[in-house]
């Protein structure tokens, strides 16, 4: 029996940091993803095109490069009691790696759903968000927060996630139809484990006043995002996206040069607001345009800066797909 799935990415549009410290996100998953498809097998076996990952259905093995996240994912579902069903299958995917995207939280999602599937082994979305979350600490030794499997696995079609990664409550804010998401790709790679992403949090937990600012004001400007989206007060959150991006450039030091220059690219090029989006270090900046002027806000960051961009649309979360469908495409 041949299944397929799919998991999108995120582009978090507000609090950033604020994840791994119980406080709270405003995530949208978005059309960009990753699929799997698979048929049951003895062993794990799973291609890409770049790369080739064997091992046991219980996720033992010594695996490289993305195979750490399937390995470890397997490992965590294996411990909440999942039956050692393997599975072989290829990976494809149109969400970019190491932009600030989610890419690594939306394949451990995308391989999670695929394992449970064939071990007829279910658990609940948050509890799979948790474990992938757990997986990805696993497989990298990074202390992240659960942001990113929760926004790939809770995503809603023209809505954003609002979530208090404390207590893991949660709602879906609409968003406005004549608002558009315009994400814009830096060009300077991101990966947790090679920034000072655990230093950051080492920081924050140890009480450094800067750090423990940026999330208090960070956490309030989440809440007055949503409340802006839910009244329709565009104007607003080009001030909040603003205060959030200094606020990540001077107070928790994550934000570079080359993202500062694309955000200054973008509000040159007429969006209501921009800021650096996800754990920093590189990655990418999210902008944000009425829908009639997407394009040309997109076309004119790029001619000042960054490396490439798009504009995405919210979609729905991770999902079992027809074979060859992608549930985030028109």
């Amino acid at each position: 029996m041949t299944a397929s799935f799919w998991a999108p990415g995120r582009v978090n549009l507000i609090g950033d940091h604020t994840d791994y410290s119980g406080g709270l996100v405003l995530p949208v998953a978005i059309h960009l993803g990753i699929g799997l498809t698979v048929e049951p097998a003895d062993g794990i076996r799973l291609v890409s095109v770049r790369e080739r990952v064997e091992l046991a259905a219980d996720g033992a093995g010594e695996p490289r490069g993305w195979g750490r996240y399937a390995a470890a994912v397997a490992q965590e579902l294996a411990a909440l009691g999942r039956p050692p069903v393997g599975l072989e299958g290829e990976v494809d995917a149109d969400l970019p790696q190491g932009a600030g995207l989610g890419s690594s939280g939306a394949l451990e999602v995308v391989v999670a759903l695929a394992l449970c599937a064939v071990a007829e082994f279910e658990l609940a979305s948050l509890d799979l968000a948790v474990a992938c979350q757990r997986a990805e600490r696993r497989a990298v030794g990074v202390p992240s927060g659960i942001l990113d499997q929760a926004a790939s696995l809770l995503g809603r079609e023209g809505c954003a996630l609002l979530l208090d990664c404390g207590t893991l409550e949660h709602r879906w804010v609409e968003l406005p139809d004549e608002l558009a998401i315009v994400i814009v790709d830096s060009g300077e790679r991101h990966s947790h484990e090679g920034s000072g992403y655990a230093e950051r949090r080492a920081e924050l937990e140890a009480g450094d006043p800067r750090r423990v600012r940026h999330v208090t004001t960070e956490n309030e400007r989440v809440r007055a995002a949503a409340e802006a989206l839910e009244g329709d007060d565009l104007d607003a959150l080009g001030s909040l996206f603003a205060a959030s991006h200094a606020s990540l450039r001077d107070d928790y030091e994550v934000s570079t040069p080359a993202l500062d220059r694309v955000v200054e690219a973008a509000i040159e090029a007429g969006a209501m607001g921009a800021r650096m989006t996800g754990g920093g270090f590189g990655g990418s900046v999210v902008a944000l345009a009425r829908r009639e002027h997407a394009e040309a806000v997109l076309r004119g960051t790029l001619e000042r800066a960054g490396a490439q961009g798009w504009i995405v649309r919210a979609a729905a979360g991770a999902t079992r797909r027809r074979t060859g469908s992608r549930p985030g495409r028109a």
